[in-house]
């Protein structure tokens, strides 16, 4: 095996999920080494926590400046090569920006930024720097969602016709009800989220299942959002035209208010020939629809499952997989493109995803505000 991969994390310390889901998928494959970071705020804090989770405190430091210096004044094949950014929305791009202008690989959190025009600069940054980047799109890691991604593109189910995206959390609906609590949670503060709440943070994972999958790029969209209350700044629900050509059309529908709703997000594609649908909390399943024929059941693990996702798999067949399983296939993208080895197209989600991600964020909301209008999303 060849030497690992040192990775830093910022954020992600303390009982987050995001934490344990990125430790768990950087340690699958053998492919990274935990060095160091700085999971929290306060020193102490990520010194407890590094602590806690069984890496050396040497390498914990306060802040993303101090991290950079030590780091770069070590021999180079010392130092952290990529790092992980889990921190709250507002914090991303500063971060990134900075991690890319000094030679870092960088695995992002989305939604990448809070502005289409930030994503663009990060975009021309990375560019200039030559380091790999990736947005944690994690879904498309499943090795169904890869199944599906590559059925489509070969024809199996015709020329698309219509795409259905839904992507159902409730877990808003016991704090929008209560102003006390709903003023309280940075993911409806504006100056930590961004413009957008609930599509900024499940409608982009709806928005890059549905490209990543079909191939096709949204051309435009009319978007319909609920804020609930007057005094609430950010969507927690809305629903989402989609437009990918003259007679190729979708609609998105994303909450948090779903009452009762846990994760539930879908994704069907009808072709001329058939369709596909698959469900997250039911990610080894995919179903294949012919006219007149009875449904088809894919599972992963199967030699009649493509090599992409045959790559992904990691258990034999009728082992469940998940979240873990996908975001470690993610990790292990970067991995392969870090070590100049051959990846297959859409091992994970680039900047460009995460650029198309905040362009179809602010061009959403855009339409909302203007009476909900078609608005264009930019090639």
């Amino acid at each position: 095996m060849g030497k690992k991969i040192k990775l830093g994390i910022l954020g992600g310390g303390g009982d987050s999920l995001i934490g344990i889901l990125h430790r768990v998928a950087s340690a699958m494959f053998d492919k990274y080494e935990l060095v160091g970071g700085a999971f929290n705020i306060e020193l102490q804090e990520s010194i407890d926590f590094a602590e806690e989770i069984g890496i050396g405190t040497e390498r914990i430091y306060k802040d993303l400046d101090t991290l950079i210096a030590k780091e770069k004044s070590l021999p180079e094949g010392e130092r952290m090569q990529v790092i992980s950014v889990l921190t709250p929305n507002f914090l991303h791009f500063s971060m990134a920006k900075k991690l890319l202008e000094n030679g870092f690989h960088v695995i992002c959190e989305k939604p990448m930024t809070t502005t289409y025009e930030e994503a663009k600069i990060l975009k021309k940054t990375q560019e200039k720097s030559g380091s790999i980047f990736a947005v944690t799109y994690t879904y498309t890691g499943y090795p169904m969602v890869r199944q599906m991604k590559e059925m489509v593109a070969s024809g199996a189910i015709g020329d698309i016709q219509k795409i259905d995206v839904q992507y159902y959390q409730g877990w808003i609906n016991p704090i929008i009800h209560n102003k006390e609590e709903r003023s309280s949670i940075w993911r409806l503060d504006p100056e930590k989220s961004g413009i957008s709440c609930c599509i900024g943070d499940i409608g982009t994972h709806a928005f890059d299942m549905i490209e990543y999958v079909s191939g096709l790029q949204v051309k435009e969209i009319l978007a319909d959002l609920n804020y609930m209350y007057e005094d609430n700044a950010m969507d927690i629900d809305g629903t989402v035209l989609l437009r990918f050509s003259e007679y190729v059309k979708g609609v998105l529908r994303s909450s948090q208010i779903a009452t009762g709703e846990e994760n539930n997000f879908s994704v069907k594609i009808y072709g001329k020939n058939g369709g596909l649908k698959w469900e997250q909390e039911n990610p080894n399943y995919l179903y294949l629809l012919k006219e007149g024929e009875p449904m088809q059941t894919l599972k992963p693990g199967h030699e009649y499952n493509s090599a992409f996702s045959l790559d992904g798999t990691k258990l034999p067949p009728g082992h469940p997989e998940g979240i873990f399983d996908s975001m470690g296939n993610i990790y292990k993208g970067v991995a392969k493109a870090i070590n100049g080895e051959k990846i297959y197209d859409g091992e994970f989600p680039t900047l460009e995803d995460g650029l198309r991600g905040m362009n179809f964020i602010e061009k959403t909301v855009h339409s909302h505000q203007q009476g909900n209008v078609w608005v264009k999303i930019d090639d």
